[in-house]
């Protein structure tokens, strides 16, 4: 279920560009960004909230909860995505992908602050330094250590991998009040009504509508419910350290899409070591140890 989230994520950074491109939305058009951003999620929150009726759930928020659920769904989707729109509008897919990952570092980290069944080991820490190592190696320009980094771009969507690291660990404790879909569905919604109110003052607008663009933005709508509902069911169940070290699997599939259906360069140097530096930080944070032999006799 983990794998299938992040290989959910890892699609939308082409589908993020690509609906850019569809719907006539410019780079530097944050509100039309919004714009984008609302609907999506607005449509992903009302798919969960319907699917909940249809299984019989209770969707109501108990009023005691009204607070934290708006306050999520005001964090973990409207925050969280003004900086990653704004973010992936000024940096590749294949860097915005890897960029992403980061998200995993900050999930272990806060964990161990927040969580005594979940702290940091040195195997975490030597799997968290090598995929920073990753993240660093996939901004290296030309220059060799001179760095290629902006504000705008990469640090936006470093910003959202926090604020999305930060709000899972708050949507942990939420969930086990309520029902994981009823409570993403209710984020999603709210979060997704607050970035559409933002675009419209913005005076943002989307155009190009036809099949394929309103085909893309279903599936973008599919993803996020599917993705946000199994992982805030995993996360209610499972320790936020372990479950954050699979994050690190959304920039593989990122940057294998974007390479795919974006044409950007997979096969550069920077992004293959990046890739490589990221993966062997999944696994030293991920393997398990070998059990110690039995000492005792008779």
């Amino acid at each position: 279920m983990a794998v299938l989230c992040c290989l959910l994520w890892g699609s939308a950074f082409p589908a993020v560009k690509a609906g850019y491109a569809l719907l006539h939305v410019a780079k530097t058009d944050t509100a039309s960004q919004m714009l984008f951003a609302g609907w999506r999620f607005l449509a992903a929150g009302l798919i969960l909230l319907v699917l909940a009726v249809l299984n019989r759930k209770p969707v109501a928020i108990p009023r005691a909860e009204v607070g934290r659920i708006v306050g999520l769904g005001l964090l973990q989707t409207t925050v969280q995505y003004v900086f990653f729109y704004v973010g992936l509008a000024h940096a590749t897919g294949v860097k915005s992908s890897i960029m992403n990952a980061t998200g995993a570092f900050f999930g272990v980290i806060l964990a161990h602050f927040l969580f005594k069944d979940d702290r940091l080991t040195p195997r975490k820490i030597a799997g968290c330094l090598l995929g920073f190592a990753g993240v660093l190696a996939v901004n290296l320009g030309g220059k060799g250590l001179d760095f290629e980094f902006s504000l705008l771009g990469e640090g936006f969507v470093v910003v959202a991998a926090f604020v999305l690291a930060a709000a899972s660990i708050w949507g942990k404790a939420i969930s086990q009040k309520i029902d994981p879909m009823v409570m993403t569905g209710w984020q999603l919604a709210i979060g997704g009504t607050a970035l559409l109110a933002i675009g419209e003052v913005a005076g943002g607008r989307l155009g190009g509508f036809d099949i394929r663009s309103l085909t893309l933005l279903a599936y973008m709508a599919g993803l996020s419910a599917a993705a946000f509902a199994l992982w805030s069911l995993l996360i209610k169940h499972n320790p936020v350290g372990m479950l954050a070290v699979f994050n690190f699997l959304i920039p593989v599939f990122g940057v294998l899409l974007s390479a795919v259906f974006l044409h950007e360069p997979v096969l550069a140097w920077k992004n293959a070591a990046a890739l490589a530096l990221v993966c062997g930080g999944i696994w030293l944070v991920t393997r398990r140890g070998r059990p110690r032999p039995s000492t005792s006799s008779g």
